[in-house]
């Protein structure tokens, strides 16, 4: 278990080392592409958000929503991230959509910095902001 502290700028350093980015989001894509083909269906996104729980729970607590709406909002997501319409995301549509996630959400954080604690296995995009951020400061006390 860890504790960071991160702020917009945080996060916003991790997307402008296009190399970490694309490595995280390149892996991040791997491990989501169940059957390997190189794209990723609507039921393999829809597996990821799931997981994520980000739209079954509100500040932590469970929230009911009717199945029939949940189906609504991750297909909607899914047309997000698939710009050219051919009924899967490849790595480049991944690629371009998970970056302006990650940019939004570094504009939402600003220079308010939060204090995230974080399993150590964990592996998301704001745990890897943090660490790059802590390796920079290493390097330079060095």
């Amino acid at each position: 278990m860890g504790v960071v502290v991160i702020d917009g700028s945080t996060v916003r350093s991790f997307v402008d080392d296009e190399e970490q980015f694309k490595k995280s989001v390149d892996e991040r894509f791997t491990a989501l592409d169940l059957n390997k083909d190189g794209v990723l269906s609507r039921s393999e996104l829809r597996k990821a958000f799931e997981s994520m729980r980000l739209l079954e729970s509100h500040f932590g607590v469970d929230v009911v929503t009717p199945p029939e709406e949940l189906t609504k909002l991750y297909d909607s997501i899914f047309e997000k991230f698939d710009t050219d319409q051919s009924g899967s995301v490849d790595l480049e549509e991944f690629r371009s959509e998970m970056k302006k996630i990650v940019l939004a959400i570094a504009d939402g954080l600003g220079s308010c910095p939060i204090t995230m604690v974080l399993d150590d296995d964990e592996d998301n995009f704001l745990k890897k902001a943090a660490d790059l951020e802590a390796s920079k400061f290493e390097k330079a006390s060095s």
